[in-house]
């Protein structure tokens, strides 16, 4: 592939991984060109038992168009309330989250969120749980049929189509939580934690499935993780927070789904590349805890 958004995901390095070195007051993008989501000076705090609890402390960076990132951190560091924020199911405390210039206030189908466990309609079949959220945007049933077809296809579901949810086993739904986030053309999927429940051999299976389609339709996708092997294993750039309270303290760009998608290698979690950036983010998280 020579699309031109593929190449610039991992300028202006032609190493295996670029590293880059970040302010994290006022940084400079990772990415040039203009950002899709800018988060400045980000808190989030809440009470607690005690007296006020800070969540998130301090985070700026910007997303830009079709980035795969990653967020790793620590237990209880604000990855999964970073991205409510981002989400719009809570507003920070200080600072500002915008998308396409306008602050975010509430949910809207511009964000497709995708969670650990899929909030599907089990008594629903799979095709009518995929062609929820245009019919409920009153799209009409001429328009949103051929779709629904179409993400069946990418989901790799299409002889499921009539299947109950309760039917599926928990990769398949997770598929089917892929595809109705992604009719709706989405400009950022949000997934926290999105294969956390999956038996080993599944949860590489719909890593397979979820790189592919980013790399294909150039979907951005903001993920929640806490292993450091599916972050390595699926992201064009991987963000650190601290502990309690999250902070950034590193970023970084990654070319290994690059290597596995487009150069077709299969081994790459055994190259010294590979194994030397996951001991240095398992060193920079495990000094957190």
């Amino acid at each position: 592939m020579s699309d031109t958004w593929k190449e610039k995901l991992y300028e202006p390095s032609d190493e295996l991984i670029a590293v880059q070195n970040v302010n994290y007051e006022g940084q400079e993008p990772i990415i040039e060109g203009e950002e899709l989501i800018s988060i400045n000076n980000v808190d989030l705090s809440y009470t607690g038992k005690t007296g006020p609890i800070k969540a998130l402390e301090n985070i700026n960076f910007n997303i830009f168009p079709k980035e795969f990132i990653c967020v790793l951190g620590p237990s209880g560091c604000g990855k999964s309330t970073l991205l409510k924020i981002l989400a719009g199911f809570i507003s920070p405390t200080a600072g500002s989250v915008k998308l396409d210039g306008e602050e975010i206030h509430g949910t809207d189908w511009h964000r497709g969120v995708v969670f650990q466990h899929p909030p599907l309609y089990e008594w629903f079949s799979v095709r009518t749980n995929v062609a929820f959220g245009p019919k409920m945007r009153g799209v009409p049933k001429e328009e949103y049929e051929p779709l629904v077809e179409e993400y069946l296809k990418k989901v790799n579901l299409t002889e499921f189509a009539d299947k109950k949810i309760y039917e599926l086993s928990g990769g398949m739904k997770q598929r089917v939580s892929i595809a109705r986030a992604l009719i709706n053309d989405p400009e950022i999927l949000l997934m926290d934690e999105p294969f956390g429940a999956l038996d080993a051999l599944t949860r590489e299976s719909v890593q397979d499935l979820t790189r592919k389609i980013w790399w294909d339709t150039g979907k951005t996708i903001f993920f929640i993780t806490h292993d450091v092997e599916e972050a390595l294993l699926l992201a064009s750039r991987i963000i650190v927070l601290s502990k309690h309270p999250g902070r950034v303290i590193e970023d970084i760009q990654v070319n290994f789904s690059r290597q596995i998608v487009e150069d077709l290698v299969t081994d790459i979690k055994f190259s010294p590349e590979f194994y030397k950036y996951r001991e240095k983010l398992l060193r920079l998280i495990n000094s957190q805890e």
